[in-house]
């Protein structure tokens, strides 16, 4: 009799062990935003954000942590979000452009695994992977790119157009689910925003947010582009390559309602009421007609435009904010705070003005590098600083870290827990990244490279023609100086093309994408 208590009561003992360790794991909200460049997040301390502040997303900064040298393995929107549902690079994933095919749903991604181990799972907004998302209890996900007004929401049974602005409604959407989930289950949720993808269409109470705000224009705003190959053939320049009517909402004349070339209608216009196409209008026509009357000099237009851009692009961010802001509210509301991890990311970073251009796609600094916050109570010290080199491939790892579940073998990324809750890199921590971008021929005319960057320099490969740059970020900040070939860097590239090597062999990227004809 007494041994029978005893089994019984150790196994009750067991039992409520395992109920408080399942109790004790965290829920997970990552908040992913597309094209949201660091310069334009406060919490970075950037000149153009302390003109255009994001409070709340800040608030995850001033109450977590800030990364500080998080890169992307391919700074595309599909492939990095590839990248962060699986944890590996584009080769091993095998989606390594927007348009080369659909994502492998049925391979092995972080929802998955969470699924697997008791995790309640949602995605709300944009997808844009082509394929139908898999290892999510719940999806409702825009149509491709998405609208900015009454866009198209599909599920597994239907496609419903919902009135309002894409922001708003993903943010009442993911609100809508936290209230109706299963209480009883940790919850994996990623709420993922279009915004600020191009053509930047704010919500209308934002249409003069930032009118009358004049923007400082990057240093490199004209840059000549001597000694970079491919720097000089892309097609992302501001005021050569932006489309006047789709991107800067310019019009034909002054109180035109006619917008100049705009190569895909239907995804702005198109799929506003006719009364909100008039307030629109109405809204933009003192700077469209200004823009008519007032006599300026090409370099004035190329200054114009950029005012116009980041007008537009700060815009579309501050509904972001709100959005963040609202649910950050619900979930200190309702408590939740209390064991929710909380991630904001974008999917790359993004170019405002630097080199004169918009877009991302190179290993350059503005594209290559991504916004992370990071905040979990009592795990994650407010103010933390992470200085270490953090990749998306290391999303996935990190998280399931975090929820005490074993990290897959296969999985290429590494945990960066430890530096993320002491503030520390330890020394065993990793000192070089590898970035590869195929996409070419296509958008912009980027050509397709690879590289490695350490905490000082950074070599690139234009592997189609044989280019390469080399880097003292140090010394170049800007990235305006390629040292590639010049007296003295020789020690350095042997260095670094050495590594380079090494981390292509660690990745097993196949011999043949580093070849040209890889799209």
């Amino acid at each position: 009799m007494k041994r029978n208590l005893t089994i019984g009561t150790l196994a009750l003992t067991a039992l409520t062990a395992m109920a408080q360790q399942t109790e004790h794991r965290p829920n997970i909200i990552f908040i992913l935003s597309d094209d949201h460049a660091t310069q334009a997040i406060s919490a970075y301390g950037h000149p153009i954000s302390e003109l255009a502040p994001t409070p709340n997303i800040d608030r995850i900064a001033r109450d977590g942590a800030i990364f500080r040298n998080n890169y992307c393995a391919n700074s595309i929107s599909g492939p990095s979000r590839a990248s962060i549902l699986t944890g590996k690079h584009s080769h091993k994933n095998g989606f390594l452009a927007n348009w080369n095919s659909a994502f492998d749903g049925s391979q092995q991604t972080l929802p998955k695994i969470l699924q697997e181990h008791g995790y309640e799972t949602a995605l709300i907004g944009k997808w844009h992977l082509i394929s139908k998302p898999t290892g999510f209890d719940h999806w409702m996900i825009l149509n491709d790119q998405g609208d900015y007004y009454n866009p198209d929401f599909i599920t597994e049974s239907d496609t419903v157009q919902y009135a309002g602005y894409v922001t708003d409604l993903i943010t009442t959407f993911t609100k809508q689910w936290l209230q109706t989930r299963d209480d009883d289950k940790p919850f994996f949720l990623m709420m993922n925003h279009k915004a600020p993808h191009r053509n930047w269409v704010p919500a209308e109470r934002h249409y003069h947010l930032y009118e009358d705000v004049t923007f400082p224009l990057p240093e490199s705003y004209f840059d000549d582009y001597e000694g970079r190959f491919a720097a000089a053939h892309q097609e992302m320049n501001i005021y050569r390559d932006m489309y006047e009517g789709h991107d800067l909402k310019m019009v034909n004349g002054v109180d035109s309602d006619s917008l100049l070339y705009d190569p895909w209608p239907h995804a702005f216009l198109g799929t506003m009421t006719p009364g909100e196409q008039q307030r629109f209008f109405a809204a933009y026509r003192k700077r469209n007609n200004a823009f008519h009357t007032i006599p300026m000099t090409e370099k004035e237009i190329a200054q114009w435009k950029y005012q116009r851009y980041l007008q537009d692009y700060l815009a579309t961010i501050r509904a972001v904010d709100e959005s963040v802001g609202q649910l950050l509210d619900y979930l200190e509301a309702t408590g939740l705070d209390e064991n929710t991890l909380i991630i904001y990311s974008s999917d790359q970073g993004f170019y405002l003005g630097e080199h004169g251009w918009f877009d991302k796609r190179f290993m350059y600094e503005e594209s290559f590098g991504m916004p992370l916050l990071m905040q979990y109570k009592e795990h994650i010290q407010p103010g933390t600083q992470v200085e270490g080199l953090t990749q998306n491939i290391d999303f996935a790892p990190t998280l399931l870290d975090f929820c005490s579940i074993d990290i897959p073998e296969d999985i290429q990324g590494e945990s960066f827990r430890k530096l993320v809750e002491t503030g520390r890199t330890p020394e065993e921590w990793r000192n070089s990244l590898y970035y590869h971008y195929y996409e070419y021929p296509g958008f912009h005319s980027v050509r397709a490279h690879y590289g490695i960057k350490t905490t000082r320099y950074k070599l690139i490969h234009f592997y189609g023609e044989q280019k390469w740059e080399l880097y003292d970020q140090q010394n170049d900040p800007l990235e305006i100086n390629n040292l590639y070939g010049e007296k003295g860097t020789e020690q350095i590239t042997r260095q670094l093309k050495h590594e380079l090597k090494k981390l292509q062999a660690t990745y097993d990227v196949p011999p043949d994408h580093l070849q040209p004809g890889i799209k």
